[in-house]
């Protein structure tokens, strides 16, 4: 039988030094730390029976396309070939594969916090992405009042829009209603903030922006006439990074510290959502906490690593959230 893998213009399969459960994958990946991932199960029937979850992971980041697998929970990738060596230099960062997440999730005061250990536990491996600055902005800019689903779409519509085509690829593995059979499908990075600066309020609407248009117009603005700017940002400190990240349109404390803990790696940054709100109120006696009060509180309890232990929260109490 002919390999699936072999009938479209990808590169072969190659393992990373990473192992997961199919379940921390998809919550890596699709649990509010991205929005540019989608999965769906490959063809059946099941060519390689070796691989213990039948689901293809599809992202795009800056001017990478990759496909992600799980071969008994071992995690494989795969690039379209023309992208195979800046793909193979930019996934190991991506993924966080140069840090010790070992070491950093025992650093946490799981052992004095049993809702903390019991987290840990569920999720184990999960980890925080690095992505490309500019774009996690563009993201969390996109996500006020709204759900991953939406979020991903509004991405998804920029990028088509208004973002360079960065290659196209044969395969059955898109999820897009016009994948017909093998069908070469364009894949499309996100605008960056120069090209959003030329892009009509009105155009970004048409993404299905709603008010999050004018945010993501005055903030294209804002940077085009500030050269160095973003760069600049993404490597102070994470106080001053947080400070200038608060003088952009659109964005408050909750987007900052989103900003900064999945596209700057400042690992103290901790966001508050619905998500932690719940958790914090009911796992650990805050009910009734602002935003702010449940941040200086998460900041000083779970020290610098604070963004980390917030992940696993995040994802347990969507998960568990109901008992």
């Amino acid at each position: 039988m002919t390999r699936i893998g072999r009938q479209v213009p990808w590169s072969e399969w190659q393992p990373l030094a990473l192992r997961l459960t199919p379940d921390v994958l998809a919550e890596t990946l699709d649990g509010g730390q991205s929005f540019r991932w989608a999965s769906v199960s490959t063809p059946t029937p099941v060519v390689d029976m070796e691989i213990s979850d039948h689901r293809v992971w599809t992202g795009t980041w800056a001017g990478c396309v990759a496909q992600l697998r799980l071969r008994d929970d071992s995690l494989e990738w795969r690039a379209p070939t023309a992208l195979r060596a800046v793909v193979a230099s930019a996934l190991p960062r991506y993924l966080g594969l140069d840090r010790d997440w070992a070491a950093l999730i025992d650093a946490l005061p799981w052992r004095s916090d049993a809702h903390l250990a019991q987290c840990l536990a569920a999720f184990p491996g999960l980890r925080i992405l690095r992505q490309p600055f500019g774009e996690t902005l563009l993201g969390f800019l996109c996500s006020a009042t709204k759900q991953i689903v939406q979020i991903k779409q509004m991405c998804a519509l920029l990028a088509e829009r208004h973002g360079a085509e960065i290659g196209r690829a044969r395969t059955p593995f898109r999820a897009e209603p016009a994948a017909k059979g093998l069908t070469a499908l364009p894949f499309h990075r996100l605008p960056t903030w120069a090209e959003l600066a030329a892009v009509p309020e009105k155009e970004l609407r048409a993404c299905l922006l709603g008010f999050r248009a004018r945010y993501i117009h005055g903030t294209a603005k804002f940077i085009a006439a500030r050269p160095g700017w973003l760069e600049e940002t993404e490597h102070l400190p994470y106080p001053a990074a947080k400070t200038r990240l608060l003088e952009l349109p659109g964005v408050g404390e909750k987007v900052a510290d989103c900003v900064l803990l999945f596209g700057a790696g400042r690992l103290e940054a901790f966001p508050v959502d619905t998500w932690v709100l719940k958790s914090l109120a009911r796992r650990y006696g805050l009910e009734g906490w602002k935003p702010a009060p449940v941040a200086h509180f998460g900041r000083a309890h779970f020290g610098p690593l604070a963004g980390l232990a917030q992940q696993y929260l995040f994802a347990w109490e969507r998960r568990h959230g109901g008992r």
